[in-house]
């Protein structure tokens, strides 16, 4: 497949704050060995600060020149994501077409989900010990996934964006471990890069990071986490991790 038949932009968006990255948040800071959550992972919603973070997304994406603006948005079907897109697409005024996609969904953690570290050690201590041999990028627990399964995942939608939207500007509203793994697929990195990039911060609720091709050049990236257009308009900016927190 040749080079051109990429978006001309794709701009990878993770989804706004939720209730659950608030509930880990408290969890953590409070020492608890479970997450005090009231849906499965699929179903959470966006908290206030979410709303007004996708609010203010859509804003930005209205106030892009007209050339500029997306043609589509690609989004998880997981409840927090899809809200982020209905906020957005409210805020800004916009009619765009709407691709829900099970394949952006977030990385399943199988028996790990809704525990914190205190609590994956506490309750899997062997599991804990396996994920610290193997590392992070290979661990697949137990009924869940590794980055490694949930990269299969983000080659195969990329396959699909570049048939069917090439030339196009695309947004995919998604979680922060695909954003990582579209960078790590589109760039063609290494465990090590891709781990190292997420070492050094979280990936931002409602942060931006695009991709732009021209020609017949490959996807370059013009900016990776951008929170501007938060700041701009006063929406807050958040970086709760969505996955167990464990060592970096």
């Amino acid at each position: 497949m040749s080079s051109n038949t990429w978006p001309s932009r794709l701009c990878l968006v993770r989804h706004g704050e939720s209730a659950g990255n608030v509930a880990r948040d408290f969890a953590e800071a409070n020492g608890q060995e479970r997450i005090a959550l009231t849906h499965r992972d699929v179903d959470i919603p966006l908290s206030e600060r979410g709303e007004g973070q996708a609010a203010a997304l859509g804003r930005w994406m209205a106030g892009l020149p007209e050339q500029e603006r997306f043609d589509c948005v690609w989004v998880s079907p997981y409840v927090r994501a899809q809200q982020t897109a209905v906020h957005a697409l409210k805020a800004g005024g916009l009619d765009l077409p709407v691709v829900v996609d099970e394949r952006l969904r977030e990385r399943e953690f199988g028996v790990l989900d809704g525990l914190t570290r205190k609590g994956i050690i506490a309750l899997y201590p062997e599991e804990s010990e396996r994920r610290t041999a193997i590392g992070k990028f290979y661990h697949r627990p137990p009924g869940g996934e590794s980055w490694t399964d949930a990269a299969l995942r983000t080659r195969s939608v990329t396959t699909d964006l570049r048939a069917g939207w090439s030339g196009k500007r695309t947004m995919v509203i998604a979680h922060q471990v695909v954003v990582l793994l579209f960078r790590y697929v589109i760039e063609g990195m290494t465990e090590a890069q891709i781990l190292e990039i997420d070492k050094q911060a979280d990936v931002a609720n409602c942060a931006w990071t695009m991709y732009a091709q021209d020609g017949d050049e490959l996807p370059q990236l013009v900016g990776y986490n951008q929170v501007q257009h938060l700041e701009e308009q006063a929406a807050p900016v958040t970086t709760e991790p969505d996955a167990p927190h464990g060592p970096r």
